[in-house]
């Protein structure tokens, strides 16, 4: 899960990670960016063949031209998406 604009973090049930066998594990993506840079392209490059195979569909709230990158920044910092805000040229 990245970000929780919408509202509170939610609670997961852990037990649920020891039932099934599972691992949690967080990541700053950030960090992993600088430290791997090939690594990320590569990362990058695989999302980006996924969502033209159609296997991952991101929502998309709303699409604005760059000239309104202010007014955009402001609608995020309202909470006011759902999703992702997509600028243009």
């Amino acid at each position: 899960m990245v970000g929780f604009a919408s509202g509170p973090i939610p609670s997961l049930p852990l037990n649920l990670t020891l039932l099934k066998g599972a691992s949690l594990v967080g990541v700053f993506w950030g960090d992993f960016a600088k430290r791997e840079p090939k690594a990320n392209a590569q990362m990058m490059a695989e999302l980006a063949q996924w969502y033209g195979q159609g296997k991952i569909k991101p929502v998309i709230d709303s699409t604005m031209p760059m000239a309104e990158l202010k007014a955009a920044y402001a609608h995020m910092g309202s909470r006011g998406v759902k999703g992702k805000l997509v600028m243009v040229n």
